[in-house]
């Protein structure tokens, strides 16, 4: 038996789009919401088509569903890690939020928005937080307004969650919850048949519909177009990396010197960069490109070209690197 990639937008639609049910549980175990604060009923809203990201999915669809309170949930699932990531989850969070109101509207009608990112890639890793000497953020992290000096949560309007699927602890998690979800997203596929430890509910149901034999003809070669594209990003920037260190060595051949051969290697890499930055939509600056063509550690630049395939930002992809 065959489950597809519950990371996969189709598939991820296919569960939580027209199950709420389901959708309810996933909502309930990454909000941790419990007692007088679960959601008991949702009702689905029209999702919205984002706008295209150059180097990404063809196209990036969310789930939006709203309770009883009229709080709206806005739930994605990203696989790659754009510029601006961030800065677009809140911008779509506050205009799901100020798109409430029609003309003349009071402003009391507005309603809380919650923005869920279930992300296959680390916002802020532990390594970059040690360094920064900021405390560690966990797999499931809760963001809200809060009041600087007291740590008063007074604006509740507008809230984030996200789970960073890679910091998932190796062993596998009890039933229930956000991290059996994270597990269920990550290890899906590895599976040969459902836990028999899973009872009827709806983590089973999850993964029931996930069974690839169930799938249609056009269903399956959705799947497998969505797959194929996110295949494609990483090879591409795969693939720009080993030609750039080819070329740097080619180069560094043809001088004949060591000089030649460790100036070559350099230059090979440098260009590699530039263009897997240039796919992923990375712009640098005249300062930041001045950086990048100036620097002549072949280690360093090999660091770049790593967080240039997966890094948010140019200022992410060269201040890691630690120089």
């Amino acid at each position: 038996m065959l489950f597809a990639d519950l990371k996969n937008d189709f598939v991820f639609r296919r569960i939580f789009a027209t199950h709420p049910n389901i959708l309810r549980r996933l909502l309930n175990d990454l909000l941790d919401r419990q007692g007088s604060q679960t959601i008991e009923d949702i009702e689905y809203l029209p999702s919205a088509q984002l706008p295209q990201v150059e180097g990404a999915k063809l196209s990036i669809l969310d789930v939006r569903c709203k309770d009883r309170s009229g709080t709206t949930f806005v739930v994605e699932m990203q696989l790659m890690h754009h510029p601006g990531f961030v800065n677009r989850v809140v911008y779509n969070a506050c205009k799901a939020y100020a798109g409430q109101l029609q003309a003349r509207d009071s402003y009391t009608k507005l309603t809380d928005v919650i923005a869920i990112s279930i992300c296959d890639f680390e916002l802020w890793p532990d390594a970059q937080q040690d360094k920064k000497k900021l405390p560690r953020v966990p797999m499931v992290s809760r963001w809200n307004m809060t009041e600087q000096k007291s740590g008063s949560p007074g604006l509740l309007q507008v809230q984030y969650a996200f789970l960073e699927l890679p910091k998932l602890p190796p062993n596998k998690p009890e039933i229930g919850g956000a991290p059996y979800w994270a597990w269920l997203f990550v290890h899906a596929t590895e599976l040969t048949e459902i836990p028999p430890e899973l009872s009827e509910g709806p983590y089973r149901d999850a993964l029931e519909l996930a069974i690839q034999a169930k799938f249609t003809k056009e269903e399956m070669q959705t799947y497998e177009k969505v797959r194929d594209e996110i295949q494609q990003v990483f090879e591409i920037a795969s693939a720009r990396w080993a030609e750039g260190k080819a070329e740097g060595k080619a180069e560094g051949k043809a001088e004949g010197k060591a000089e030649g051969r460790a100036e070559g290697e350099t230059s090979g890499r440098v260009k590699s960069l530039l263009a897997v930055m240039s796919a992923r939509g990375l712009s640098p600056s005249a300062e930041a490109l001045g950086r990048i063509e100036a620097c002549r550690d072949v280690d360093t630049l090999d660091q770049w070209i790593k967080r240039a395939v997966l890094g948010s930002s140019v200022e992410d992809v060269l201040g890691m690197a630690g120089t």
